[in-house]
């Protein structure tokens, strides 16, 4: 029996760290796990110590406003895996938390499996020190990875990601739209402005100003928002109510009853995120994790990001950078190494530029036809049997065979 710590600290890590408990209970259904997590890890008999919310700050700004909590959840996670002494503890995501933590635990004698590889290609590769101090093992979720931690003599195993597996080759627009109750020959934009607070009160403005600029175009466009609860729906109703938009839903769950699909894949435990990219014609979309999933739904999308001043200052300040070290930004674009699709960030993520972009991505079919033709690639890429992929390399850190 296998007694794994983990920590998970946002929706896209506790539906990775599901699938790779699902992975361990495949090898051995009699494997335990207790940490930080969410739903997902929760319907796989994870017991959580302290919410996922616990963790869901974004950047530095936020960091420093919820300090003590964060410091108290860190210092009471530390005490218990410390105390209990489980066979591994993985890091999922959330390198500031994890990596930190990660360096305690071992240093005292539990091995260390960090999953999701901190995007160090793009900023702050002097944390590559503290990686080599903290993680026996790195599991990483693209191939261009493996070089680069091996280089740095970090033991890495490339498990693919496991929303390529998840997120079938094929959507189903109609399916997802039944379970929206969206007319099947509507014009479908997908808002997708963040799932943190901070994000939202940047960008939702903008993308409902865009909106309200491309229902000038086609006033019979349908405008969908996907929120991640109810805190975040409250949140962003309020800023529409000053953008009001026609035909605009939002939701953070699926309005009725999940539509029985073609694939017979089960799409009643998908996060209503994937419901509204499948849905969708086009994507309007938060730079992060929600970038991918889009792409693996093979719709054109435009990506946007927009930090404050103040953080923008705080982040060059810590990173030593006043810009990634890619051209890129959205996951899509970097792994592809094109501008697959736009970016507009900062100041050029103007409600009129939006607008512009998206009204592209929504009419142009022979575009999008483009766009889909490489995500389709790119999704048989990244498909790898990740759950067991990722179990394997942590059972082999636990038994000695691997970092």
């Amino acid at each position: 029996m296998i007694r794994a710590a983990i920590v998970a600290g946002e929706p896209s890590g506790d539906l990775l760290a599901a699938r790779m408990i699902a992975g361990l209970l495949a090898h051995d259904p009699a494997t335990q796990t207790a940490g930080i997590g969410g739903p997902a890890m929760a319907r796989s008999g994870f017991q959580a110590w302290h919410p996922m919310d616990a963790l869901s700050v974004f950047g530095y700004v936020d960091a420093l406003r919820h300090a003590p909590r964060l410091l108290r959840t860190w210092r009471d996670t530390r005490r218990r895996v410390l105390a209990q002494r489980p066979d591994v503890f993985v890091g999922v995501d959330a390198p500031d938390f994890n990596l930190r933590l990660e360096e305690k635990v071992r240093a005292a004698g539990i091995p260390t499996v960090h999953f999701v590889g901190p995007s160090i290609w793009a900023w702050r590769y002097e944390r590559i020190h503290q990686i080599r101090r903290a993680v026996s093992h790195m599991l990483v979720l693209f191939p261009f990875e493996v070089e680069l931690y091996q280089k740095e003599g970090v033991p890495v195993t490339y498990v693919g990601h496991p929303l390529a597996e998840l997120i079938p080759r094929q959507p189903d627009r109609a399916a997802a739209r039944r379970a929206l109750g969206l007319e099947p020959t509507a014009r479908v934009l997908a808002l997708m402005p963040g799932s943190r607070e901070s994000e939202i009160r940047l960008l939702a403005p903008r993308f409902l100003q865009a909106a309200q600029q491309l229902q000038t175009q086609d006033p019979d466009l349908r405008i969908v928002v996907p929120v991640v609860n109810a805190a975040r729906r409250t949140q962003f109703e309020a800023i529409l109510a000053l953008h009001p938009l026609a035909r605009c839903q939002v939701w953070s769950a699926l309005p009725g009853p999940a539509a029985a699909r073609a694939d017979g894949l089960p799409s009643q435990a998908w996060p209503i995120a994937w419901h509204a990219m499948e849905a969708a014609d086009a994507v309007l979309v938060a730079s992060g994790t929600a970038t991918l999933e889009a792409a693996l739904f093979k719709r054109p999308l435009v990506i946007a990001y927009a930090i404050t001043p103040w953080m923008r200052r705080l982040m060059a300040w810590k990173s030593g950078q006043n810009a990634p070290s890619l051209p890129w930004v959205g996951l899509p674009n970097i792994l592809e190494r094109d501008f697959v699709v736009p970016e507009l960030l900062q100041e050029a993520a103007t409600p009129a530029a939006l607008a512009e972009h998206t009204w592209a991505a929504l009419s142009d079919s022979a575009r999008a036809a483009v766009v889909a033709e490489r995500f389709a690639r790119l999704h048989a890429t990244l498909s790898r049997d990740t759950p067991g992929l990722a179990a394997q390399a942590i059972l082999d850190v636990c038994h000695g065979h691997a970092g």
